[in-house]
């Protein structure tokens, strides 16, 4: 996920989308796209949860200067309005229930300029790889490594579960999240008042272990009645 070449197209495509407006990422962490985007001549804000993180983030060069607001993107506001609001690299499925995840495009929506992009990056899970009746699978096993995923296909999450050998004691760590399925996203957007204008494959290298993600990109604005698919 660091990778130049995973990071490079990335910032590449919404640097174009942000043209000479702001930015703002939902969930920016530790600044991994944000910190070169902002290296792009884009103003960029974010809103992030965790202080730790933004801790990190701090860190970064470039860092310092990047406006960070503490709070879930669901619900919390920042105040002025932006070009591009992105979620990346899965972090859209960190809200682990629909009606937060529609809340998040509302609350991107309201922050948009007519005729803004909201990009989600998110994964598609392959679900046909599954055996009837199976809901655990460990995409990575080894002597002193293991991943291994859970699944609860009617509640739609998946609970990832890591686990590794720390000079000899085994620390462990779960991240649940509640993927999303394109046509669900696609009517978010649209509760939201929002327009798909496409479904777009992410750069960078595939494996066949790879998940398939895919950005949705949505645009729109924040007129008062909430009609916002062909603002310009």
């Amino acid at each position: 996920m660091h990778a130049p070449d995973v990071i490079d197209p990335t910032v590449d495509f919404l640097a174009e989308l942000a043209g000479n407006g702001a930015a703002l990422e939902f969930g920016i962490g530790t600044g991994r796209i944000a910190t070169p985007l902002r290296a792009r001549g884009i103003s960029v804000y974010g809103l992030d949860l965790s202080p730790d993180m933004v801790a990190a983030l701090r860190d970064r060069p470039g860092g310092i200067d990047i406006p960070v607001t503490i709070g879930d993107m669901a619900t919390v506001r920042v105040e002025r309005q932006f070009t591009l609001i992105y979620a990346v690299w899965n972090t859209f499925i960190n809200l682990l229930s629909q009606d937060e995840q529609v809340q998040c495009f509302r609350n991107a929506a309201g922050h948009l300029i007519p005729g803004g992009h909201f990009v989600v990056e998110t994964l598609v899970p392959r679900l046909q790889g599954l055996s009837l009746g199976e809901t655990v699978r460990a995409p990575a096993f080894g002597p002193n490594h293991a991943d291994v995923d859970e699944y609860d296909v009617v509640a739609q999450r998946i609970t990832s579960h890591h686990y590794w050998n720390d000079g000899g004691r085994w620390e462990t760590w779960s991240s649940p999240c509640r993927y999303v399925w394109p046509s669900e996203l696609d009517l978010m957007g649209r509760i939201a008042g929002l327009t798909l204008v496409d479904l777009l494959p992410v750069p960078g290298p595939k494996t066949p272990e790879s998940p398939s993600p895919y950005r949705s990109d949505a645009r729109g604005g924040n007129e008062a009645a909430g009609v916002s698919s062909s603002a310009t």
